[in-house]
Formats: C-alpha cells, structure tokens, sequence
C-alpha cells in the first residue's frame, strides 16, 4: 500500500496547471459516488488530481489510484479501500478502473460497506457503468469528459478568457458577442489552429508528434480498452481497426450496411456492432434522426469522425482533409456535449428537435432551408455574422 500513496504524492505534487476543465463546475463532488468516463486523452485524471490539490489541504483524506497499478494484481480495491477509511481517510479517487476485473461489483460493496467514503471513479469512453455486472444505476451519478472545446483552448493559450454561452444566446445575440470577441482577438487564424490541432490536450506536449500520439490514443482505446470491456478477439479488433480507416476516407459516410459489410467481408450484424463500439469509444459520431434509439442493431443515417483533429490525423495531408466535413464534423462535436443532435428532414443537423442548421462556407445561403421556421446557416471564415447567418467559431464556446 505505501507504493500506492507514494505514487500519489508524486502525481499531487507534479500536478501544477491552473487551466479548468469546463466539467469540473458541473460536478457534484459531495456525491457518495461519481462516475467520469471520456476517451483517452481528454484529461480525465488531470481533472481529478487538479481537484485534490485545490481541495484537500490534508493530503492523508484523500488518495489517488490507478487501477491498473501492479500492487492491485495481488490486492483487492476493497481491501485498499478498508484500509483507506480505517486510516481515517474519506474520499477516493479511482482512476482506469474497466482495466481491473469485477470493477462495479468492487465498487458497489464499497459503496455499501464504506457510508463514509466517497468514491470518484474514471473510466474509458466505452463504459456503460449502468450495463455493468452489479446495479451502479442508483449509487453512481455519471458525468462524461469531452475534449477541449474552442473557448476552451483559447483559456489553455492564454489568449483570452471567455464565459460559456448557452446556445439561446449565441442564436438571439450572435452580433454583438462576435463583434466584441474579433475586437480583442484574430478569432479566424486561432479557429483553423485549433481544428486542426486543440481538441485533446495533450497537444501542449509538443504539436511535432500531437497527430502520432492520437493515432497511439486510438490503438490503445481498440487494443486494450475495447477487449477489457467487450467481449472481442484479435480478428474482432483488427476489423474495427480496418473499418474507422475506411470511415476516415468517406465521412461523413450515409451508410449502406450491405455495400460496407460486403467490403469489410462482414455479416450485417458484425458490422452494426463494430459501428457501435466506434462510436462508444468516442471515435465517431452517429447521427440518427429524431427519436431513434442508440443501440448495437441501430443503423445510423450518417457518420462522423468524433472531432476535427482526428480528421487530420488520420489523413496523410492536410489537404485530404475535406473542409466541408471538418466544418461539420466540429459542429456536430460542441453542439452534443449540451444538445441533442439529429438529422433533420432538409438542412445538415436539427437541435433540441427546435432548431435547424445549415453548415457551409462564408458564401453559404439559406436555399435549402429557406422555407424553415428557427432555421440558421453556420458560416465557416466570417468573423461576424448578420441576421440568421452565424460564425462557425461562435458555437466553440458551448461548453
């Protein structure tokens, strides 16, 4: 156990960044148990360690540990956490737990066992804590990390500090607020910048090899996450491999499962499942239209790549990376974080099942949705906008 504190104490100590995550105000941390799921690099255990260092001026009420740790190969976490609370400790901080086996039924008895100690677990993108073997359903509230919106990434830069703005205000007040923003910044440039380069944060660990430590988040998500979660061989991970690079060359892809099936010399339902574990381990998006239901045999309408920067990183220029798609890909990304997105009968996306978007260049019109009530064209290369016609960028500031 005295290597598992230490090793906390290190990572406290080595934790210096100021920078919060837009997650950590929508958290409720005196929950008795807190689940926080995300894919890999969107900084799931640099949002916990921030906030033991900010929280806890006695280090000895809280630790830090990861499951993955080799001292849990001959200890259980209940044990770790008996020990825990019986040094007076009261919260706990578990991250990478799908990579322990029998994390939920380990985590229920703690909940049970320990009234006293609070439990804040992490987890990959592909966790469905409330499909999981014991009934986490009424104990863990869920909260998922995204990776660095916009307004985000310009606080990151320390370029400018910008408030969240709910999508109602962009829509009703879009002129003013963009006029006061491109008077203090040039917003175009730091836009393409971050399209290409700002979504997961470990983009401040050097730009030169940011797209190779993507494609290493991706092989590790499918080789190691994937198969700790869902029941899948090597042929099963080589064939989701296979399929997100055909994705990446034709998205945003309407599916035709029969033609993708026979291509990837799949069954129908082979590839509906792989489609799914794609999506769940925050890969792509699935666009589906109103009041469909996600599931494995649920055939999506279109697909995405789950943010721009993966568009760029699984393109071997940039100039394979269609701007269209990278236009589209990103709003659909900011928007799901706080919204419900659809596939609207005319336009690109229906919000909230209210709202139509068109999303385009600066010389797109309202042709195709022209005769639609609430209706907006998204504008990419404008720094302003007028009337119903908004900047792209405006929507990075959602969250």
């Amino acid at each position: 156990m005295d290597s598992l504190l230490n090793t906390y104490r290190k990572l406290i100590s080595a934790e210096k960044s100021d920078f919060k995550r837009y997650l950590h105000s929508d958290i409720d941390w005196n929950e008795r148990m807190t689940g926080i799921t995300g894919a890999r690099g969107t900084g799931k255990t640099t949002l916990i360690l921030q906030h033991i260092r900010n929280n806890f001026p006695d280090r000895n009420k809280a630790v830090y540990v990861s499951l993955d740790n080799l001292w849990l190969s001959k200890n259980s976490l209940l044990d770790f956490a008996e020990r825990f609370s019986v040094y007076g400790g009261t919260h706990l901080f578990i991250d990478e737990v799908h990579k322990y086996p029998n994390w939920s039924l380990e985590l229920k008895n703690v909940y049970d066992n320990y009234p006293d100690l609070k439990t804040v677990f992490t987890g990959s993108s592909i966790l469905e804590i409330y499909k999981s073997d014991a009934d986490l359903s009424r104990r863990a509230v869920k909260y998922e990390l995204h990776g660095l919106s916009f307004r985000e990434y310009l606080s990151l830069e320390k370029i400018i500090d910008l408030p969240v703005l709910p999508l109602n205000e962009i829509l009703s007040n879009h002129i003013d607020i963009a006029d006061d923003i491109r008077n203090k910044i040039k917003v175009i440039p730091l836009f393409k910048q971050y399209l290409k380069n700002g979504y997961y944060p470990i983009y401040k660990e050097g730009i030169r090899n940011y797209f190779t430590k993507i494609t290493n988040i991706i092989n590790t998500t499918l080789e190691k996450d994937l198969p700790s979660i869902e029941k899948i061989d090597y042929n099963g991970i080589y064939n989701v491999k296979k399929l997100l690079m055909v994705l990446a060359n034709l998205v945003p892809y309407t599916p035709n499962i029969e033609k993708l099936s026979a291509e990837m010399q799949l069954n129908r339902a082979s590839t509906l499942k792989y489609l799914h574990y794609l999506n769940k381990a925050a890969l792509t998006n699935q666009l589906l239209v109103p009041n469909k239901g996600m599931s494995l045999l649920t055939k999506p309408e279109k697909v995405y790549l789950n943010n721009s920067n993966l568009i760029y990183a699984l393109n071997v220029d940039d100039a394979s990376a269609n701007i269209g798609n990278v236009r589209e890909t990103f709003f659909f990304n900011q928007l799901k974080v706080r919204h419900d997105v659809n596939l609207p009968k005319s336009g690109d996306f229906l919000i909230d099942k209210k709202y139509t978007f068109e999303v385009g260049g600066k010389g797109k019109s309202f042709e195709q949705i022209k005769d639609l009530k609430n209706s907006f064209v998204v504008a990419d290369d404008i720094e302003m906008g007028i009337g119903n016609k908004i900047p792209l960028w405006l929507f990075g500031l959602i969250y």
